[in-house]
């Protein structure tokens, strides 16, 4: 565009100021190109560390085939996935349930143990008015009167240990359902966005061709020009990034309910 504007010029069919103002668009553009390629290259730095490498990678990043779908419509099933789902809920409901046990033994403690001996035999050498064999049984209570209540202590300490088991269950499970419809909230709010911006898109992209119907045919302006090739552009990256937030929101989600895709 600079050299067509740059040729009409030197042919004074336009203005240095259509020049002028061509080439502050151009310039402007370069610095948008290299601040693009700084955050490229800060992201490839990122994403390397997280992946484990030393040294920046140099990933050759492969464009998402899948078409975007629309949301869930109801955040209730999301919720039951991610609370049937999330490893850290079926841990701790393992240390309820190993509480619970814990407590109960705890509390059985508490009854007097009962142990029985037995003993039965033969007497092949004896007195004739001795019975040939023999037998005896013993029977041992034992009650826990002075122990200094350490049994009922110890199953009180086990109740209230299965009592925070049990709410540490429930904060989680309310941290989880919390998280879940916060994300199911985001994904819905960047799927709406996706038509507002095609929308803008589409618009910027007509008044751009009508600005520069109009610039060729002499009936406009190069500010008018630049501003709508500016809108467009604006347009544009608006477009792709919420595509690229919605599909954000969307991994975003799948982890937290802990869902394999």
């Amino acid at each position: 565009l600079v050299d067509k504007i740059k040729a009409l010029t030197d042919a004074k069919l336009k203005s240095e100021l259509d020049l002028s103002f061509t080439r502050v668009d151009l310039a402007r553009g370069k610095l948008l190109l290299l601040e693009a390629h700084n955050n490229y290259q800060t992201s490839l730095a990122a994403l390397s560390a997280i992946l484990g490498y030393a040294d920046e990678q140099d990933f050759q990043l492969v464009e998402e085939p899948a078409a975007i779908t629309a949301p869930a419509l109801d955040v209730l099933p999301l919720i039951q996935q991610a609370l049937h789902q999330r490893p850290e809920v079926a841990a701790l409901q393992n240390e309820v349930e190993a509480a619970q046990e814990f407590s109960s033994a705890e509390h059985d403690l508490r009854r007097p143990p009962v142990s029985a001996l037995g003993v039965v035999g033969e007497a092949p050498v004896r007195d004739n008015h001795i019975p040939n064999w023999y037998g005896a049984v013993g029977l041992n209570i034992n009650i826990p009167v002075f122990n200094g209540s350490l049994f009922n202590a110890r199953a009180k300490a086990a109740d209230f240990q299965t009592e925070v088991n049990r709410q540490k269950l429930s904060d989680l499970r309310n941290n989880i359902a919390r998280d879940v419809r916060i994300s199911w909230q985001d994904t819905n709010r960047a799927f709406e966005r996706l038509s507002v911006t095609q929308q803008l898109r589409e618009q910027a992209s007509l008044a751009f061709d009508l600005a520069q119907s109009r610039y060729n045919l002499g009936l406009g302006s190069i500010v008018e020009f630049s501003q709508a090739e500016l809108q467009k552009t604006e347009a544009d990256i608006a477009d792709t990034d919420a595509q690229y937030q919605y599909r954000l929101t969307q991994i975003v989600l799948a982890y937290t309910i802990s869902s394999p895709k």
